[in-house]
C-alpha cells in the first residue's frame, strides 16, 4: 500500500515538474527591423526577463551578452567572415531595441543571435528526453 502511494506521489511530481517548465508566455520572440530599418526590434519578451532588463543599469554588459548582430558576407565576399555590428541596446516600453553605430546596408543580410526568452527546454523536450544542458539562443537572419 505504501509503495502505491509513493508511486502516485512520484508520478504527480513528474507531471507537475513538466507543467512547471512550460512557459506562460507561449508567444514566440519577434525579431525584425523597425519601420524605417534603422534598428532591430525584439518583441514578445517574457515579463520577468523584461522587468530584469528594465532594472539593469544602461551600461551593464548584460545587454551585450544577450544580443549579437553579425553582418553576413555577400555572395561576392566569400573570403570575408561574419563581422559583429557595434551598437546600443535599450528597453523601450515592452520591446528591446538595437540601434547600430553605422546604418544598416540595403540588401545586406544580418544574423541576429539572442538569448532573450531562452530556456533549457519545454515540456515536449522533457518528454522526448531532449533536454539540453545549456540554453539555446534564438537565431534569425534579417535582410535589410
Amino acid at each position: 500500500m505504501l509503495k502505491y502511494f509513493v508511486k502516485v506521489f512520484l508520478a504527480f511530481c513528474a507531471i507537475s515538474s513538466v507543467f512547471a517548465c512550460t512557459s506562460t508566455n507561449s508567444k514566440p520572440l519577434l525579431i525584425g527591423f523597425s519601420v524605417d530599418s534603422s534598428s532591430i526590434v525584439f518583441g514578445n519578451i517574457n515579463e520577468v526577463g523584461l522587468l530584469q532588463l528594465k532594472n539593469a543599469p544602461a551600461a551593464d554588459s548584460v545587454f551585450h551578452n544577450l544580443i549579437s548582430v553579425l553582418q553576413t558576407p555577400s555572395e561576392k565576399d566569400t573570403a570575408i567572415k561574419e563581422m559583429p555590428i557595434d551598437g546600443n541596446i535599450s528597453v523601450k516600453g515592452n520591446e528591446v531595441v538595437f540601434v547600430p553605430e553605422k546604418p544598416f546596408v540595403k540588401n545586406r543580410d544580418y544574423l541576429v543571435i539572442t538569448y532573450l526568452n531562452a530556456r533549457f527546454g519545454n515540456a515536449e523536450d522533457i518528454m522526448k528526453g531532449e533536454l539540453s544542458y545549456g540554453v539555446k539562443p534564438t537565431q534569425r537572419v534579417l535582410t535589410r
